[in-house]
């Protein structure tokens, strides 16, 4: 009878162990952040995007997306870059105080002058659509860079893809 009451209190006192431990656990806080160690494994927020300010250069990243992709040695829009500058267009409309600089890139075949060449026309593709959809032409300035601002050197066609593009940053004051 003592040893089936014996194990009867440790089976008890390691319950409410285990239940302090939660109990004390669940209540602490990391760091003076306020956020219990609970919501640091499930519920934590993000670190961009969480009480973006509308109008920002920070919303405009996080809701709309920057970047506009092309296919190798093209200029030519598809649908997923017009659908990407349909949603900067129509954010541009509803902020006009920004200026835009398009820089476009190129990781294509060709000599250093032709990558600058292409690149080039695909900062004014994307200047002529988002042009078409009624940003103001002063409010936008459209460079080719060629290689010289690609993101990765790599030889990879899925990590080249990635340089093929134009990336429309937000300017409070036009870079002319």
């Amino acid at each position: 009878m003592t040893g089936r009451r014996s194990w009867q209190h440790a089976a008890a006192l390691t319950l409410l162990v285990l239940l302090a431990g939660c109990n004390s656990a669940k209540n602490a806080t990391d760091s003076g952040s306020g956020l219990t160690a609970a919501d640091n494994v499930t519920n934590a927020p993000i670190a961009g995007g969480v009480n973006v300010t509308p109008g920002s250069e920070e919303d405009f990243m996080v809701s709309v997306g920057r970047r506009t992709f092309f296919k190798q040695s093209s200029a030519e829009l598809d649908d997923v870059a017009r659908a990407t500058l349909d949603k900067q267009a129509q954010w541009l409309n509803q902020y006009p105080q920004w200026k835009v600089k398009l820089q476009g890139s190129a990781d294509d075949p060709g000599s250093p002058q032709a990558q600058t060449a292409l690149s080039q026309k695909r900062a004014d593709a994307v200047r002529n659509y988002l042009a078409s959809q009624g940003i103001e032409s002063g409010r936008m300035l459209a460079k080719g860079y060629g290689r010289e601002r690609i993101g990765e050197d790599c030889p990879e066609i899925e990590c080249k893809s990635q340089n093929r593009r134009v990336i429309t940053n937000l300017q409070e004051a036009p870079e002319f």
